[in-house]
């Protein structure tokens, strides 16, 4: 039974805690946060206010980071130098050096590193990739990504809206985009930008090329309570693919619509999406290479090096 911590008890953790507390080869034992009050409603879980302490304390195969941006890299190195394996969100670090930095880590002290770039494990985006690698509807010809929302008012010590601490829109919110590109489609060249970045807000669009065809994306924080939505559109030779307004539809050549957000029937060849959680994936992915000793290759370092550093030159 692998033993889990987790540092940093916000918003992302109620995605994490659950996943780990499902796992039948895992137990979360400890958690650890500044804020007491944050951890009071996990009965039974060892809690630390001092992250010190709680490594010193408790022999723990894993680490999982839900820590603001800005403090992933550090630790995650304090972590890994314990001998601990490391899962921390994203992004890695604002700086692409610290790719490196973490990854040499993890190396020297023969543990495992990942970072939980979460579109990876989605099931609509796994659909996607999928389809471009078959070919299954021809080649690739544009395709389009949005993810917008409003500005988060509501993060610990406003850390979110602090450009040196979360790096505003582009670390936050178009990074998953970005890291799904460079994961499915490989590195691209940036061929247009533009951004509005206020006090209060925070927008930016960009055009991809990828040689053969280009992908279009927006990113926002707006200084409204706009709806959150993430959603994107692709256009094969003979289809075109969507997830829009929470459904994944494909829209054939022969005019044929496929919906695959409709509950799975139970028939044999029902091609419907998989009713999973993405969340509970990455976390179950990265067990599995713990506890069996399988190479972490899901994401590798110098695609993260290649995100970092597209958007630090945005």
């Amino acid at each position: 039974m692998l033993k889990v911590g987790l540092v940093g008890v916000g918003g992302i953790s109620g995605a994490h805690i659950p996943a780990w507390e499902e796992m039948e080869n895992a137990e979360l034992v400890a958690l650890c946060d500044i804020r007491p009050e944050r951890m009071e409603k996990y009965s039974g879980k060892r809690c630390y206010t001092d992250f010190d302490e709680m490594l010193a304390n408790e022999e723990l195969d894993i680490l999982d980071i839900c820590l603001p941006t800005y403090l992933h890299a550090d630790f995650a190195v304090r972590a890994m130098e314990k001998g601990i394996n490391v899962i921390t969100e994203k992004p890695i670090s604002l700086k692409e050096e610290d790719v490196d930095r973490v990854y040499s880590t993890a190396e020297k002290n023969g543990v495992k590193f990942m970072v939980a770039q979460v579109l990876r494990f989605w099931p609509e985006y796994e659909l996607l990739k999928e389809i471009y690698d078959s070919k299954r509807y021809g080649k690739l010809l544009s395709g389009t990504m949005i993810r917008l929302g409003g500005i988060p008012k509501w993060s610990w010590d406003g850390w979110m809206t602090d450009e040196k601490r979360s790096g505003l829109v582009p670390f936050d919110l178009h990074i998953h985009d970005l890291d799904f590109m460079v994961y499915a489609f490989g590195a691209p060249e940036v061929m247009y930008q533009f951004r509005s970045k206020r006090p209060d807000q925070d927008y930016i669009s960009l055009c991809y090329n990828f040689g053969d065809f280009s992908i279009n994306s927006e990113a926002s924080w707006y200084a409204t309570s706009y709806p959150f939505a993430a959603e994107f559109r692709f256009q094969f030779e003979d289809a075109v693919v969507t997830n829009e307004k929470g459904k994944m539809i494909i829209y054939r050549r022969d005019d044929t619509v496929i919906d695959l957000s409709q509950e799975a029937t139970g028939d044999t060849g029902s091609i419907n999406l998989p009713k999973s959680d993405a969340y509970a994936n990455e976390l179950i992915y990265f067990a599995d290479c713990v506890e069996n000793n399988k190479p972490v290759d899901k994401v590798k370092p110098e695609e993260l090096s290649c995100v970092l550093k597209i958007l630090n030159n945005l």
